[in-house]
């Protein structure tokens, strides 16, 4: 670690982990023949994580070996020897949080960690860990606000202080889920699920303890399984998506599920009003939290983006589609078919209206934009897929410029940064339409150009059918010619 110190950081990093420990790419455009620089070499390691604004770098080393390193310098902050079942860490890398089991309810086995000092500076019990109650303790983005979801009840924090305890409770019979808005972090949304025939509830409230008296906003619903909460980037806007075990129209084996709309200012709280029965596949807000984009209905899939009052901005037509990922810099945005579809990926252009381009990504796992929206990386890892491990970076409009394989690969990751801290979009794409589009083959050892096969390539019509006789008898035509 202290050797990669002195060098200098990449704008772009990506953080790369096999079996035998994880590195840090220096990030696109590369040199060196088009082949990526490596800012850090491989460190033995069981998990990789950065915080959520990429100023720190949580590294796994053994089941007792917690490190934090400062992703700037990559020199280590402390080092955790802690026995632990689950760890996160705070979005600005302030706190350390671990779970691990424990046989008796006096045994504090959630501890909050100060990354600084090294000291616990909040303890707690948990029966158990599940994704709506891990992190125990939730931060807002910039750490302003920090929040627990405990029985009947939000648990709220001075996140700048835990020493103080429990400022204040937030009661909410029944509350299972909870998720605090972005930036700022203003306000808490909380999930109530059906009881006793009366209807499950989303409920948005002010973080402020005086303003609590009554929720800004609520939207109850039945047939209700479990929910997806997500904020906007400006705390104004909340998507519900509501999904249901059972599909009461047996139309799907997979349940049945509804996209619900709710504004802080209570402007407007209802179903976004989409053009296609069907799940909801994916759905994102636009970095800005102005737009957000969904993609709903039945295969073929359809795409659209709508504004933050909820009206219709653009259709992006219909696709074997079922991920949406906006570009950072919120004009361009990519639409994707992964999972058990066949990887179609297709690069829209929001504000001028028009699709730049297709290609494919087949047997891809993870997928995102890199922060200064010019390059969009997807990877195909292990353990979901066992073969054809790899990482490929597709230019704004698709066309792949490098790919690399690898025996086994289990992460592949940007580092957070803002978006703010580069140009503007257009400049960017004028400046990526400049560079050589070319793909690398595994070790660097040549090259390929490739251009974009088409999302959906046109269909061989298919020969009418002729019984078998029919066939017989021109085959013995043929011969007889």
């Amino acid at each position: 670690m202290a050797a990669a110190s002195a060098q200098t950081s990449s704008v772009l990093e990506i953080l790369v982990r096999e079996p035998d420990g994880y590195s840090i790419w220096n990030g696109p455009p590369f040199d060196n023949n088009n082949q990526p620089g490596i800012r850090l070499e491989k460190v033995p390691c069981t998990s990789a994580k950065f915080s959520d604004d990429g100023s720190r770098l949580m590294v796994t080393k053994t089941d007792c070996a917690i490190s934090i390193y400062d992703s700037s310098t990559l020199k280590e902050i402390r080092c955790f020897q802690i026995p632990h079942v689950a760890s996160a860490l705070s979005p600005c890398g302030t706190y350390l949080q671990t779970f691990q089991k424990s046989t008796t309810t006096q045994e504090k086995n959630v501890v909050l960690w100060s990354v600084e000092t090294g000291d616990a500076v909040y303890q707690q019990f948990q029966k158990n860990m599940t994704k709506a109650t891990w992190p125990s303790i939730r931060f807002t983005s910039d750490e302003a606000v920090a929040c627990r979801l405990a029985t009947n009840e939000i648990q709220f924090f001075d996140p700048a202080d835990f020493s103080k305890g429990i400022l204040h409770r937030l009661r909410i019979p029944g509350v299972a889920a909870v998720e605090l808005s972005k930036a700022p972090g203003s306000h808490v949304a909380a999930f109530v699920p059906e009881s006793k025939g009366s209807p499950a509830s989303v409920q948005i409230y002010p973080c402020e303890k005086e303003l609590q008296s009554q929720p800004l906003a609520r939207r109850s619903f039945f047939r209700c399984s479990t929910v997806q909460l997500n904020w906007n980037r400006c705390s104004t806007g909340l998507l519900v998506v509501v999904q249901s075990d059972v599909d009461k129209t047996n139309q799907s084996y997979y349940g049945e599920s509804k996209l619900n709309y709710l504004t802080t200012d209570g402007t407007f709280e209802g179903l976004v009003p989409l053009r296609k029965e069907g799940p909801i596949h994916d759905v994102q807000w636009s970095f800005s939290g102005k737009e957000f984009a969904v993609v709903y209905g039945f295969m073929p899939a359809n795409a659209t983006i709508f504004d933050k009052k909820c009206k219709p901005l653009l259709e992006l037509g219909s696709g074997p589609y079922n991920t949406v990922r906006w570009n950072p810099k919120g004009k361009l945005l990519c639409l994707a078919g992964f999972g058990n579809l066949p990887g179609d990926m297709a690069f829209w252009d929001f504000v001028g209206k028009k699709q730049l381009g297709t290609t494919r990504a087949e047997c891809s796992v993870t997928s995102e934009w890199s922060a200064d929206g010019r390059y969009f990386m997807t990877a195909t890892t292990a353990p979901r897929l066992q073969v054809d491990n790899c990482i490929k970076f597709f230019n704004y409009n698709g066309s792949l410029f490098f790919k690399k394989m690898f025996d086994k690969l289990f992460q592949a990751d940007w580092k957070p940064e803002s978006p703010e801290k580069f140009g503007e979009i257009a400049e960017l794409m004028k400046s990526v339409d400049s560079l050589k589009v070319e793909e690398t083959k595994s070790q660097g050892q040549g090259s390929t150009s490739k251009k974009p096969s088409p999302v959906n390539p046109p269909a061989k019509k298919p020969a009418a059918y002729r019984p078998p006789h029919a066939k017989n008898a021109a085959a013995a035509a043929s011969g007889a010619t």
